[in-house]
């Protein structure tokens, strides 16, 4: 039996497992598929206080900081969670391996928003992506592009830049008012980015008879846009799907912490109403933290 067990490997998660660890509880990490989640992919951090480096980078320290203090961290996935006797819960990973533990903390954060139209699906891993620092490499000399219009599609693009020929942001309204002040000043500096404004995919398909596998982007204005690559960075919705549906979640899946059963805590991109910061994950991931670590001592057997 477990103390809590945090679900999720990213910022929040691992900032939990650090202060449970700390306040001497049995805490074990259950991580996911991938350690730090979205962060671990970031090429480069400009923006948490106090650190200059890779998001992977930033991970890996803030995982040896929690296992110091004891936390176990586990790379799995949970498929369900159920309530177990005496104010427990019982948690079911994908291979049916079962859990106890007196306490959660859901911290499993949020996943790209899927492209819905014709050919997304058809083309994922074959010229579509949802990871340019995943992908980027692939395309070196190439012409991509980036589909959205925040701080996550502008910031792949410069990714993508000093890898590709050209790289074009098609965007379905007429300026990047979601994206901060200093990331579009860069791309407006980048000659080998091009904005297309007022302007949405409508369906992908392959060029006939391509030698290299490029693609054919149509538009809703009935233009053809031949690209080698397509990014997607249109939002992302929460990693909630293991939950009961009688669990109330607001239109992106997020959870508010007073919805919860009592025993259940939040922290990070999963949090309702959170700006999806690394800064505000962390922040959370000690509130939570905190509010459990309260929790198991008021409860204690």
């Amino acid at each position: 039996m477990y103390d809590v067990i945090i679900l999720g490997s990213g910022p929040a998660g691992l900032t939990a497992a650090l202060y449970c660890g700390r306040a001497n509880k049995n805490t074990l990490v259950i991580g996911g598929d991938t350690l730090g989640g979205q962060t671990a992919g970031i090429a480069t951090l400009e923006n948490y206080p106090g650190f200059r480096g890779s998001g992977f980078d930033l991970i890996q320290f803030m995982k040896g900081q929690a296992e110091s203090f004891g936390a176990k961290i586990e790379m799995n996935t949970i498929a369900h969670i159920e309530n177990g006797e005496n104010n427990t819960f019982t948690l079911t990973d994908t291979h049916g391996k079962k859990y106890d533990t007196r306490s959660i903390i859901l911290a499993t954060g949020a996943s790209p928003r899927k492209l819905e139209i014709a050919g997304a699906r058809e083309f994922f891993g074959r010229g579509v992506s949802y990871c340019a620092t995943c992908d980027g490499f692939f395309y070196g000399g190439k012409t991509v592009l980036v589909i959205g219009g925040g701080n996550s599609a502008l910031n792949d693009a410069l990714y993508l830049a000093d890898i590709a020929k050209t790289v074009k942001i098609i965007y379905r309204k007429s300026a990047f008012t979601r994206a901060e002040a200093i990331i579009r000043d860069r791309v407006a500096a980048k000659s080998n980015i091009e904005c297309v404004f007022n302007t949405e995919l409508k369906s992908i398909s392959a060029r006939p008879n391509s030698e290299n596998g490029e693609l054919i982007a149509t538009t809703t204005n009935d233009e053809q846009i031949i690209c080698d690559g397509i990014f997607v960075a249109i939002g992302h919705e929460a990693n909630t799907d293991y939950l009961t549906e009688d669990i109330k979640r607001d239109d992106l899946g997020r959870l508010a912490p007073d919805a919860l059963p009592r025993g259940m805590f939040v922290a990070g991109d999963v949090h309702s109403g959170l700006k999806m910061q690394i800064a505000t994950a962390v922040g959370t991931g000690c509130t939570a933290a905190m509010d459990a670590i309260a929790y198991l001592n008021a409860n204690a057997q």
